[in-house]
């Protein structure tokens, strides 16, 4: 047993890499219902983009409780957990296969702010978030959450 324990630590028989998903937590914020509805979007300098406040899953933490922490170091907002979504999954930048659960959320406390990882927050209409995510990934949960008038 201990030999295959090694063995597996080492990359298996092949040498390869073991694999090991990175577990990530978010939240689709939103406000208002119908046309007058916005959603909350993070531009991240780091990597140039323009997504859903989300982060990495910390020991002990459930994805629950990520997706609490994250939308609110990211954005200054304490929300509320609404219905999950269907959960993304991907390559992050480092080639790590990566899975994000989301939930849509509505905000219960706190004031925008950014200072953690993220240059800009800002709330835009549907139509505006569908046209400024740099995802489609996050396009599609956007679309599953608020069909978009094209």
């Amino acid at each position: 047993m201990a030999r295959n324990v090694a063995k597996a630590r080492r990359g298996g028989a092949a040498g390869s890499p073991l694999s090991k998903v990175v577990r990530a937590a978010g939240g689709i914020v939103i406000r208002g219902v119908g046309p007058e509805g916005e959603v909350l979007l993070v531009h991240r300098p780091q990597y140039d983009d323009w997504t859903f406040p989300k982060g990495k899953v910390e020991p002990g933490e459930s994805d629950e409780e990520c997706a609490i922490r994250e939308v609110e170091e990211e954005t200054g907002l304490r929300c509320s957990l609404a219905r999950e979504l269907e959960p993304t999954s991907y390559l992050d930048a480092k080639k790590r296969p990566k899975t994000v659960r989301y939930w849509v959320m509505e905000v219960v406390a706190g004031a925008l702010h950014f200072d953690f990882e993220v240059d800009v927050a800002r709330w835009v209409t549907v139509d505006e978030a569908a046209k400024l995510l740099t995802y489609p990934r996050d396009v599609d949960l956007l679309l599953s959450v608020w069909p978009v008038r094209q």
